[in-house]
């Protein structure tokens, strides 16, 4: 009775506490769960062409001498055929032996065509150099430091082959299970396995959602395909921002007004998170090169006549300005507690709200392990990671921390695509802190001498 009376009486902190999640994620979870299976069920069945087009794979190349060998490798282990294959690995001013490792993969792979070729530095850039070497009707770009699945290019020419409309597409990008199995040291397996269990939920559930509706929020810029005749279009990728892929997604759907899917039978393995230090930087960079190119397209696609219905606002709503609530509530059950707030009631409530992101993790767990019955040992590994979905609420919790500081920093500072670590960070914090209680101090003793 104690506890009803409690729970009762305290209603309206709780509903507050919860109301963000119910309705920002957990009813979207179920429906997006609901439909995701209906979509599955229902995959219309794809027709092989009749002769397979020409693609260009190309392999942007910055000091990839330890990845770029296996990476080739997984491009000559492709079930498409070699003969229609053209390999365009584009170094961006490499200081390694770079050039060693495509030297070693022409001896090794004679039959693949490859090509290397020098551009300025720059990833971008190296991008748009290498599309205008291309001789292929699509063309699908794959970081150095992956692995492909061997049907991942044939998939995604059939999805493109089978449906005209579609101009562009991402692949699905998984860490390989066997390399986070193998990650050493308590925290940085824990970390791993749940950066691991997120690319699974968002690129098989969360993109595949946003896909079927035509609202791919970005292409990953470590595998993407497109029609050439569309990438010729466009301005190319843009080579002064750090969210090129995600300006180049938008430049293809909202400017030409072309379609955008992800091809989720196209999995893309990169290597795990090397660390929290990676995860830091990582994290903010896709957050402000979110911001950036959501800047420059919100003035075409958001008018406050589309507010309702327009999938950028909701997006930056969510992702952007429901991390400040957090942060509130966060300080504000601190600042309850020193008010006299009952401790046992914030406890509760932070185990309440605990309880729902873990019913949305349970969720999006059964959805994507269905997902995965075509990949049994990748479904295998996914599902004994069943624990996840109880350390998951406090993975997300700390990367909406890390948004935040992106947030800032997007505000404060230059963008570059080398963000500050997180020992640098927090050395300038303790020297602001320093330079600021050394400023009270020395106005204190002036009031005092005043006196």
């Amino acid at each position: 009775m104690y506890w009803i009376n409690l729970a009762l009486t305290r209603m309206g902190f709780w509903i507050t506490w919860a109301l963000i999640p119910i309705i920002v994620e957990i009813i979207p979870a179920i429906v997006s769960t609901i439909k995701l299976m209906h979509l599955h069920l229902h995959q219309p069945k794809l027709v092989p062409p009749g002769k397979w087009p020409w693609v260009t794979i190309i392999v942007p190349v910055y000091n990839s001498e330890d990845t770029l060998f296996e990476c080739i490798r997984s491009i000559n282990n492709q079930s498409y055929p070699k003969n229609a294959m053209q390999v365009v690995l584009a170094n961006n001013q490499s200081t390694d032996d770079s050039f060693g490792a495509y030297a070693k993969a022409q001896n090794t792979f004679p039959e693949l065509i490859l090509r290397y070729v020098n551009t300025d530095k720059g990833k971008a850039r190296a991008l748009n150099t290498a599309i205008y070497e291309s001789i292929g009707i699509y063309v699908i770009n794959i970081d150095s430091d992956g692995l492909l699945e061997k049907d991942a290019v044939k998939n995604m020419v059939l999805k493109f082959e089978n449906d005209p409309s579609i101009a562009a597409m991402t692949g699905a990008i998984l860490p390989k299970w066997q390399m986070v199995q193998g990650v050493k040291g308590l925290w940085h397996k824990i970390l791993a396995k749940n950066e691991y269990y997120e690319y699974a939920q968002a690129f098989l559930s969360g993109r595949t959602i946003e896909s079927s509706k035509d609202q791919l929020f970005t292409m990953s810029g470590a595998f993407s395909a497109f029609r050439r005749e569309v990438l010729m279009e466009t301005f190319l990728y843009d080579i002064d921002s750090i969210g090129e892929d995600t300006d180049m997604t938008f430049q293809i759907r909202t400017r030409l007004g072309k379609k955008v899917v992800i091809c989720a039978d196209a999995i893309f393995y990169v290597e795990p998170i090397s660390g929290f230090s990676e995860l830091y930087t990582q994290r903010q960079r896709w957050q402000r090169g979110e911001l950036e190119v959501t800047e420059n397209y919100m003035t075409q696609s958001s008018s406050l006549k589309r507010f309702f219905n327009n999938f950028l606002v909701r997006r930056m709503i969510i992702d952007h300005t429901f991390v400040f609530p957090r942060m509130i509530w966060t300080f504000a059950s601190i600042v309850l507690i020193a008010f006299g707030y009952s401790t046992l009631v914030v406890g509760m409530s932070y185990l309440l709200i605990y309880s729902l992101y873990v019913f949305v993790a349970l969720i999006n767990f059964a959805s994507v392990a269905i997902l995965l019955r075509k990949y049994p040992s990748e479904q295998h590994y996914y599902l004994h990671l069943w624990w996840v979905t109880l350390t998951l609420p406090v993975y997300q919790f700390v990367n909406s921390w890390i948004r935040l500081v992106g947030i800032i920093n997007a505000m404060t500072t230059k963008a570059t695509w080398r963000m500050r670590g997180i020992n640098e960070e927090t050395s300038r914090l303790m020297a602001v802190l320093r330079d600021d209680g050394k400023t009270l101090r020395e106005q204190y003793r002036r009031r005092r001498k005043g006196k």
